[in-house]
């Protein structure tokens, strides 16, 4: 009996491990793009040990089940060898999450970072120590932070889709990542002054205390929006309108911040989707404030939603 009782408690401890963990991710390594007489092998090394670093590492203090997994995508594009061991690369990052009583995903991130430089020597461990950062080998150490800085923002667009400011601590982890980043030449996308579109600016808009809109945005979008779509649609797509009025209003008053662009990109499919829904005025007040959001694509709207 003894015996059984442990086995089970053996058991429960392995269900709940198996469950705590918070993605469920693809990665992939992609050296295509490079021509030397680097073995390739060692990039599936690395692919293998990113998404055992993603997969196994505990992120949050929830315990999720297995079927709350959020489903993420990392692409690693290897661009060029800087020097022995170093490379430069883009990172593709996709995650979405399901909508309400739908088979359907709405996307939460499409971004593609072309500020990656990182070392790497086959098998070296691939760690991530929130405490010491800036105290690690600057390169070999700015892959996972990149990594770690993105999960972190995962997690804080989910929340925030799911409650009101529910992701606020993960986007402050993802700040304190970038304040606290590697440094060293080539090591760019952590600094205001690294261009308009990078990590730092994104941390920025989402954490900044005047930005608040931002959240009400990403609540209505998701929340109000998607997830009432099966319930009540004529509800829905009002509330999508009021989400993205929000968002034009940010857009007006902090014009070309990191953010709206981030939030509107490849989002043209899925935007004229909702809106061929509604009716004509519905579909007016969307042109007009697509347009406003996402300029280059206005021809677009146009044709899809007239």
């Amino acid at each position: 009996m003894k015996k059984n009782s442990f086995l089970l408690m053996v058991a429960f401890a392995i269900s709940t491990v198996s469950f705590s963990q918070e993605f469920q991710a693809k990665v992939t390594v992609n050296a295509s793009r490079i021509n030397t007489s680097v073995d390739k092998k060692i990039f599936t090394t690395l692919q293998n040990q990113l998404t055992n670093f993603i997969n196994n590492r505990k992120w949050t203090s929830e315990t999720y089940k297995s079927t709350e997994k959020i489903d993420v995508n990392f692409v690693l594009n290897i661009e060029s060898i800087v020097e022995t061991n170093i490379y430069k690369a883009q990172l593709l990052i996709q995650s979405a999450r399901p909508v309400f009583s739908s088979t359907y995903q709405a996307a939460l991130i499409n971004y593609q970072d072309a500020d990656v430089t990182f070392k790497y020597i086959e098998y070296q461990p691939v760690e991530f120590n929130e405490s010491r950062i800036a105290g690690s080998d600057a390169f070999a150490a700015n892959l996972t932070a990149i990594v770690a800085y993105y999960a972190n923002m995962i997690l804080g667009l989910n929340y925030d889709s799911f409650s009101p400011k529910g992701g606020e601590k993960y986007f402050q982890k993802a700040q304190y990542i970038v304040n606290n980043a590697p440094e060293g030449n080539n090591l760019n996308g952590w600094k205001a002054f690294d261009g308009l579109r990078n990590r730092y600016w994104l941390a920025e808009n989402l954490t900044n205390s005047r930005n608040n809109i931002l959240h009400s945005v990403l609540y209505g979008y998701y929340r109000s929006g998607f997830d009432k779509m099966a319930l009540n649609q004529k509800e829905a797509i009002p509330n999508f309108i009021q989400a993205l009025t929000q968002l034009k209003t940010f857009n007006q008053e902090t014009p070309n911040s990191m953010f709206v662009q981030f939030f509107m990109q490849n989002k043209i499919a899925e935007l004229t989707g909702i809106f061929k829904l509604g009716t004509m005025e519905d579909k007016t007040k969307a042109i007009e404030i697509l347009s406003n959001l996402d300029p280059s694509n206005t021809g677009k709207y146009n044709e899809e939603l007239k």
